[in-house]
């Protein structure tokens, strides 16, 4: 489940569906902010094509699924929730 955003665009297209975010990348974050959503475990979010992994020197763990092209959304998982979930170009 969802619990906190880093990135208010990205919380406004969770909550509204509208967005400063490319319009092009909008049903790619959906598909991937919805499996954050169901997710109880980390693990949930290792889906095919998300290509799901830990990013090192981070404490708390930080975690990241591609979207598209260099755009990653990446969160933390604690206690079921993801937290703190951003919108990022880190490549």
């Amino acid at each position: 489940m969802i619990k906190t955003f880093k990135n208010k665009d990205l919380q406004s297209l969770w909550e509204t569906g509208k967005s400063k975010i490319d319009s092009r990348l909008h049903k790619r974050i959906i598909r991937r902010l919805d499996t954050l959503e169901a997710a109880s475990q980390v693990s949930d979010v290792n889906i095919p094509g998300y290509d799901f992994h830990m990013l090192r020197g981070f404490n708390p763990a930080r975690y990241t699924i591609h979207v598209n092209g260099p755009w990653c959304i990446t969160f933390e998982f604690i206690d079921g929730h993801a937290i703190h979930v951003d919108l990022e170009q880190y490549h």
